[in-house]
């Protein structure tokens, strides 16, 4: 009996610390919600807390390659005339209809839309009921929302040695292998990865050879440069508006890139970033350990700083990027005396501009 009572007290004692316990979590829990249902922070002097902003948490990003040529054709040929068709617009009512899986993509749906478009209806009026157009239309621009603009470029003048710039409006991001070098590749986003820990491939790797000039898609900032276990040589570069940062991995062993570049450095779209290889896989600095020599390329959205670094990333399946940008290659001439590779056309964005 004396045993029954004492065990009897104690059940009693660990029922209400554990009532005690989940008062406390669920206040806890309560705090860091506001009556928005939106996350707060407190501040370190425990003051009223602050509300952080909505954003996306994830985009699948499945439009075609097919689809995103035929809507920026419409964007160019209507551009600087009175009706300018916008090709995320296109693009983001399009995936409202198929629910963003553009294997349903049909022409003829994109040329319906754009002859609405063009005899006069708004976007917004076709807009109005569609419950999902404002997430596709922000989470496209944040994917695409810088690859056509207005540029110049160099060119040859009539088929002579002499060069000039030319002004125009088009895509103005490049594919990262440079114009005249093979390459191989297939979807493999979400494939499977053991070295280190199970985890899935985020990124999309593009088969070579150990030396082919790798290309900046996009102008940016370096953010990132030097040796990561998992990629090997490495470069990370942030677009100027924030939303995308590209991640080349597996560089080549000794000379992975331009002496030049570090954190900081400003590059331009076309510029020549790299040179493809296969290192990493190893946590020794300047090992081959990747059985296939390729381009590891990574997209990764960022609509939050949060979301930067850590669980809340952002990466996107780039397999109809990269067939997308194949049209447009930077070319290269090679400096015999230092043996750097560099761009054989200069290149000139407004944003670039701005940033120098």
């Amino acid at each position: 009996m004396f045993i029954s009572f004492k065990l009897s007290r104690s059940i009693i004692f660990l029922c209400i610390a554990a009532i005690i316990l989940s008062s406390l979590s669920v206040a806890f829990f309560t705090q860091s919600i506001d009556t928005a249902g939106e996350t707060v922070e407190k501040t370190k002097d425990n003051a009223m807390p602050t509300a952080k902003r909505d954003f996306i948490k994830w985009v699948d990003f499945k439009v075609t390659d097919t689809a995103m040529r035929k809507a920026m054709q419409y964007d160019i040929e209507s551009y600087n005339k009175e009706i300018h068709l916008d090709w995320i617009e296109l693009l983001s009512v399009l995936a409202v209809k198929y629910g963003g899986d553009f294997s349903k993509f049909k022409t003829s749906d994109l040329d319906v839309l754009a002859k609405r478009l063009m005899n006069g209806e708004k976007i917004d009026d076709i807009t109005r009921d569609m419950k999902y157009y404002t997430y596709y239309k922000q989470a496209y621009t944040a994917v695409l929302g810088e690859y056509l603009g207005e540029y110049e470029v160099q060119e040859k003048i009539n088929d002579s040695d002499e060069v000039g710039y030319t002004k125009k409006y088009g895509l103005k991001a490049f594919s990262p292998i440079a114009k005249n070098y093979g390459y191989s590749h297939f979807d493999d986003f979400g494939n499977s990865r053991s070295y280190g820990y199970k985890r899935k491939h985020l990124g999309h790797d593009m088969m070579g050879n150990v030396g082919t000039p790798i290309i900046a898609i996009e102008s940016g900032i370096v953010e990132a440069i030097g040796w990561n276990q998992y990629g090997g040589w490495r470069i990370g570069i942030r677009s100027f508006d924030k939303k995308r940062y590209y991640y080349y991995a597996h560089l080549r062993k000794n000379h992975p890139y331009p002496e030049a570049l570090s954190i900081g450095h400003t590059v331009k779209a076309g510029d020549v970033i790299g040179y493809l290889g296969m290192t990493g896989y190893s946590t020794k600095e300047n090992t081959n350990n990747i059985d296939t020599p390729h381009l590891h390329m990574g997209i990764q959205l960022i609509f939050d700083e949060s979301q930067k670094d850590g669980n809340g990333e952002i990466w996107i399946d780039c397999y109809e990027i990269a067939k997308f940008l194949s049209q447009n290659t930077s070319a290269t001439v090679k400096d015999e005396l230092t043996n750097e590779v560099r761009r054989k056309y200069d290149f000139f964005e407004p944003s670039v501009e701005n940033m120098e």
